[in-house]
């Protein structure tokens, strides 16, 4: 059994993925849970037994199945944790719109398809991290972590409006890396090789990306959702306390190739 370290992780998207991975990653390292995802009611079975799963180790699990891209929601929430000073917060959100740019059928990406994606995959992280800051609810040393792809700087058909988002959600890394510093707050993004999460099957032709994965990669294997909840626990460690503004690489050294 672990033994509580009293540190709070908050989790934006922790009910699949790679946002499900690092919870039980940090739960089985003693960080107390504060999950925050939308989840059919068909899931809800499923997710109590991973939940309860979590508590095993020893750490609370405080879950929120509510939309985190709703102010109200937000502030909500934080209203309700106030007593809380949260060490990590991993935003692992993947919702937004996979449309070409032009087709012939017309189903095309929207401005409107462009707002929701960049915003739900990239810019509610600052909003998120400025609630936390202005509730004055971050302990004194944070991590702060996004999952961004090698979709950043890759087409792939039909990703451009997450793309846009992934693109952003580094700028604003940079960003808060540097001017949040002061608060004690390191920001970094992680960069998963291709990974068989639900989000990654909706990509139009994932068979052939992952195809690809297996054969670029080095270690002829895709990334695994157990790999990067890893390398969040890394950077939660105090030996990467100095690790700040940088786009960390899990994906065993395929984006080399």
């Amino acid at each position: 059994m672990v033994n509580k370290t009293n540190k709070y992780a908050l989790i934006l998207g922790g009910s699949s993925g790679l946002g499900l991975a690092t919870a039980h990653k940090l739960a089985k390292h003693g960080y107390n849970l504060i999950l925050i995802y939308r989840a059919r009611r068909s899931d809800r079975d499923t997710l109590t037994q991973e939940f309860e799963l979590m508590k095993s180790h020893n750490v609370s699990v405080t879950a929120f199945n509510k939309d985190a891209l709703k102010t109200e929601v937000i502030n909500e929430i934080l209203t309700e944790l106030n007593d809380i000073k949260i060490s990590v917060l991993v935003h692992s959100i993947a919702k937004g719109t996979l449309k070409p740019l032009l087709n012939e059928a017309n189903q095309t990406l929207t401005k409107e398809d462009l707002d929701i994606t960049i915003h739900a995959m990239g810019t509610s992280w600052w909003q998120w991290t400025r609630a936390i800051i202005d509730n004055n609810m971050f302990a004194s040393d944070v991590r702060n972590i996004a999952f961004t792809s090698e979709g950043n700087n890759t087409v792939w058909q039909g990703y451009g409006a997450v793309s846009a988002a992934k693109v952003t959600l580094e700028a604003l890394m940079r960003q808060m890396a540097i001017e949040l510093a002061p608060l004690g707050i390191k920001t970094n993004c992680i960069q998963a090789g291709a990974t068989q999460t639900l989000s990654f099957k909706m990509i139009p032709g994932n068979e052939h990306i992952a195809e690809m994965s297996l054969k670029r990669n080095p270690f002829n294997r895709m990334t695994t959702p157990e790999d990067v909840a890893n390398s969040v626990y890394l950077l939660c460690k105090d030996e990467a306390n100095w690790i700040n503004g940088n786009v960390l690489k899990v994906d065993g050294g395929e984006s080399l190739r």
